[in-house]
């Protein structure tokens, strides 16, 4: 991916002096730390439930740290060092992000606010509250941020053999793409129903379409970008499928506890993921992504 031809936005923020320095791993026995017996604990309730005991102890240490973790304040926010060319990469994506989904919002007769996206290292508190790395790269829609810690590409690769600058940035507009939901009014719809008590995991379940939604409109800033900068090299299509394709519900399930869980699904299986990025990009229409009037997903 010929990345540089990006335009670099003014958006991102580095807060990875703010987050720890790369804290925020478990800690065993005292102190605010979980137990060896706790942990043994909660494992199990993922395996019960079907949820992925990784992600489960990752959001408890979240808000174990949320008392301890320095909160990001702007007035200690700072934009990356110019050296730093993994900052910049995320600010090249960012900056086509805004480019790509302010001309859309153009053209339909409406003005796109840029989020802000936030690098920290470890644990982060935002408005949606503390999270840790483990939790992987998320979107607050409270303060309408986006927070990455860039350990989860080494992730990528080491765990889920999803490597390549393409996969990263598959990653980075999938989160633009709740933000764009929120813009639209999809997360307000999504939180109501939420609160009327409707059911939101599961196979086609609310919290599915939504998030196979985010990954159609990443599609859609692909073919965007592609048609304004051509900077798509061979085998950059395919490292973004191959990333969709590893962290789907089923496979994710697989690995982490042996067994898929339908019900418990919140994200799609690899193969509905992979179906919604390629149907964004090979459309690249916002009115091709309505996950949620789909019967088939």
């Amino acid at each position: 991916m010929l990345w540089k031809k990006g335009r670099r936005s003014d958006n991102v923020v580095d807060a990875r002096d703010d987050s720890g320095g790369g804290g925020g791993g478990l800690r065993f026995g005292g102190g605010k730390g979980l137990s060896l017996t706790a942990i043994i604990l909660i494992v199990g309730i993922g395996w019960v439930t079907g949820q992925d005991p990784l992600q489960i102890l990752g959001q408890l240490a979240g808000q174990m740290d949320q008392s301890s973790a320095p909160a990001t304040t702007q007035q200690t926010r700072q934009a990356p060092p110019a050296n730093d060319e993994q900052a910049e990469f995320v600010r090249s994506i960012l900056g086509d992000t805004e480019d790509t989904w302010g001309q859309i919002f153009q053209q339909a007769g409406r003005s796109y606010q840029q989020p802000k996206l936030i690098l920290f290292s470890g644990r982060v508190n935002s408005a949606c509250g503390s999270a840790t790395s483990a939790t992987g790269p998320f979107y607050c829609p409270a303060d309408q941020q986006v927070y990455l810690d860039m350990d989860f590409f080494r992730e990528m690769d080491q765990r889920f053999s999803a490597a390549g600058d393409f996969a990263q940035a598959y990653v980075i507009a999938h989160e633009i793409g709740h933000h764009v939901q929120t813009l639209l009014g999809v997360s307000a719809k999504i939180q109501s129903a939420r609160q009327q008590g409707r059911q939101m995991e599961g196979d086609g379940g609310l919290l599915v379409r939504q998030e196979l939604q985010a990954d159609c409109l990443a599609g859609v800033w692909a073919n965007h970008a592609q048609k304004r900068l051509n900077w798509l090299e061979p085998g950059d299509i395919e490292e973004a499928l191959n990333a969709a394709n590893a962290i789907g519900d089923d496979r994710l399930q697989q690995q982490g506890q042996g067994r898929v869980v339908p019900d418990s699904f919140t994200h799609g299986s690899s193969a509905q993921r992979v179906r919604w990025f390629k149907t964004g990009f090979t459309q690249g229409q916002v009115g091709q992504c309505d996950t949620f009037a789909a019967k088939s997903l």
